[in-house]
């Protein structure tokens, strides 16, 4: 109640909430009460944890930002403190820290709205009798300590070799399966404008993009699209 009459005295006054509440069912408090409240001195409880807040940000930051309560728990025994587990816990909604959930997994492939009327010249086969024959382009992602990065990769089928790679931080970006198309085009020495080379990739709005259809055909590598699914 207290802390609820700090965040809304500055609008109402204290007075005014006091007779609010007095007429409610979340209580009462009188003005009095509460100014006899904030004036007195901090409690023992109060002084510990702003000990513990301290200590508990300064490993959850050592750490990457990703223990979450029972790894926070551990560290903070290991350091020498004695408290329980839901103390951990109820400290760390005040201080609003969380840890990482390892249980989630981003998305990867986002389908794009308009038809895509290009053929799937693949239809699950990923196998070729020689390089430059079949490209395979797809995302992936890859956990790093402060949660998840995005890898955009061409896979020559034959020799089963990487061609073609990029990094990024987030998919909220067309950029990043064309850094790794471009990567590939530009590190292989052969004739792709013969028209041997497929590139296949799934239907996601990043691999349909008018610049990345453009750049295949200008390098006359034949497009194919089929459903979302990895590499294998």
């Amino acid at each position: 109640m207290i802390r609820f009459i700090d965040k809304h005295r500055d609008q109402f006054g204290v007075e005014a909430i006091c007779r609010t509440l007095g007429a409610t069912q979340r209580g009462f408090i009188t003005s009095r009460g509460y100014r006899a409240a904030k004036t007195r001195p901090a409690s023992e409880r109060t002084l510990r944890d702003a000990v513990l807040l301290e200590e508990l940000c300064r490993i959850h930051a050592e750490n990457y930002g990703v223990y979450g309560y029972r790894k926070i728990w551990h560290a903070m025994g290991r350091a020498g403190w004695v408290l329980g587990r839901d103390q951990v816990a109820r400290l760390m909604r005040i201080a609003g820290l969380h840890g990482v959930r390892r249980g989630r997994k981003p998305v990867t492939t986002r389908t794009s709205t308009p038809p895509d009327h290009r053929p799937d010249l693949v239809n699950r086969r990923f196998t070729a009798s020689e390089p430059y024959q079949l490209w395979v382009a797809e995302i992936t992602y890859v956990r790093i300590p402060t949660g998840f990065c995005y890898v955009g990769l061409i896979t020559d089928a034959c020799p089963r070799r990487i061609v073609g790679w990029a990094v990024a931080a987030t998919l909220h970006t067309e950029s990043l399966p064309m850094q790794a198309l471009e990567h590939a085009l530009l590190s292989t020495d052969a004739d792709l404008r013969d028209g041997r080379l497929v590139h296949h990739s799934d239907r996601g709005v990043q691999s349909v993009s008018l610049a990345y259809t453009e750049t295949l055909a200008d390098h006359g590598v034949t497009a194919s699209v089929g459903s979302a699914g990895g590499f294998v």
